[in-house]
C-alpha cells in the first residue's frame, strides 16, 4: 500500500512521541520533522531514523510543500494560530495537538467521520480526549444531567513547557469540549500537576450530578466506551466503575502510555498522540480509497 506523507511541527515530547508511533504505521510515513531548536533530542532521533529534519519550523513545509499531505502541529496554542493560516493556504490537513481551539474539535471515538471532511481538526487536550467520551456516554443515558466536572491529574514530569504555558487554554478548551459533546451547559475542567516521586500515572475523574440515575445503564455505556477507546489507546482503562453517592455519579479512569518515547506514566501525552495517529490514518485510508475502518 502506498503511504501518505505527514509532517510534524514541534520536536519536543509530543512531536517525538508521534514520530516514533508513525514508524509502526502501515499507511503513514514522516516526510518532515521540523522545529526551532538545533539541540532538540527529537531532531537527533529523527536523523538517526533517516527522517528529513529542519529547524525552520513551518517554513520548512512552506519551502517544500510536497513533503507531506497531513501536518501534525505539536507546538503551542499561540504558535498554531499562526501556523493554521499557512497550512490552510498550502491545502494541508492540519491536526492540531495544541489547545488552540481552532478547527473542528475531534474525539476519534465520537465524531471521526464528520471530522474527515474538515481541513483543520483540533484534538482538544489530553484531558479532553480521556474524559469527554465518558461524559458523553453518561449524557446519552441522562441528558438531563445538571452538571459535569472532570479532574485530570498528571505527573509533573510529564508536563513539558508547552503544557505549562497552555494551562489556561487547557482548562477552557476541555470545558468547551465537555459542553459541546454532551449538550450540558454547566461543566468544569481542572488539571492538577502532581510532583510525587515516583511519578504517578495519569488519572481522570468524572463527576456528574444526576437525580435518580440508572446505574446499570450508565455502567454499561461507560464500559462500551472504554472498549471502543482501547482500540486506538491500548493503555486506557476504567479503574473505578461508576458509583452513586449523595446525588453524584463518579467514575475514574487511567491512561498508561505505550512508552514509545516517554515513560509509561506519561499517558497524558500518549492519549493525544494515539488520537492524532488514528485521525491521520483514517484520513489516509479515505484519501487512498480504502475502507474507513478495517
Amino acid at each position: 500500500m502506498r503511504k501518505i506523507k505527514v509532517g510534524i511541527i514541534g520536536t519536543g515530547n509530543i512531536g517525538t512521541d508521534l514520530l516514533l508511533k508513525l514508524k509502526r504505521s502501515d499507511i503513514l510515513e514522516c516526510g518532515m520533522f521540523t522545529g526551532r531548536s538545533v539541540d532538540s533530542k527529537g531532531i537527533a532521533i529523527a536523523k538517526e531514523l533517516g527522517v528529513p529534519t529542519s529547524t525552520k519550523s513551518i517554513q520548512a513545509i512552506q519551502e517544500d510543500p510536497d513533503c507531506c499531505d497531513i501536518v501534525f502541529d505539536a507546538t503551542s496554542a499561540n504558535a498554531h494560530k499562526r501556523n493554521a493560516l499557512i497550512l490552510k493556504e498550502l491545502g494541508k490537513l492540519s491536526i492540531d495537538l495544541t489547545p488552540s481551539r481552532i478547527g473542528r474539535m475531534c474525539v476519534p471515538v465520537l465524531n471521526m467521520e464528520e471530522c474527515l471532511g474538515e481541513t483543520e481538526v483540533n484534538l482538544i487536550t489530553c484531558g479532553g480526549q480521556a474524559t469527554t467520551p465518558i461524559a458523553y456516554a453518561i449524557s446519552r443515558i441522562h441528558p438531563e444531567t445538571k452538571y459535569v466536572e472532570i479532574v485530570a491529574t498528571i505527573a509533573s514530569k510529564s508536563a513539558g513547557k508547552g503544557t505549562r504555558d497552555n494551562i489556561d487554554e487547557f482548562t477552557q478548551t476541555t470545558r468547551d469540549a465537555l459542553t459541546e459533546f454532551t449538550g450540558i451547559k454547566n461543566t468544569k475542567a481542572i488539571i492538577i500537576l502532581n510532583p510525587a516521586e515516583p511519578p504517578i500515572t495519569m488519572h481522570n475523574t468524572i463527576y456528574a450530578l444526576i437525580d435518580n440515575p440508572d446505574m446499570d445503564a450508565i455502567t454499561a455505556a461507560v464500559i462500551d466506551m472504554e472498549n471502543a477507546i482501547r482500540k486506538y489507546v491500548p493503555g486506557y482503562r476504567i479503574v473505578m466503575p461508576p458509583t452513586f453517592e449523595n446525588g453524584r455519579v463518579t467514575t475514574t479512569l487511567q491512561v498508561i502510555g505505550l512508552g514509545d518515547y516517554l515513560p509509561r506514566y506519561s499517558g497524558n501525552l500518549d492519549i493525544i498522540t494515539c488520537a492524532a495517529v488514528e485521525v491521520a490514518e483514517s484520513y489516509a485510508k479515505k484519501k487512498l480509497g480504502g475502507a474507513l475502518y478495517e
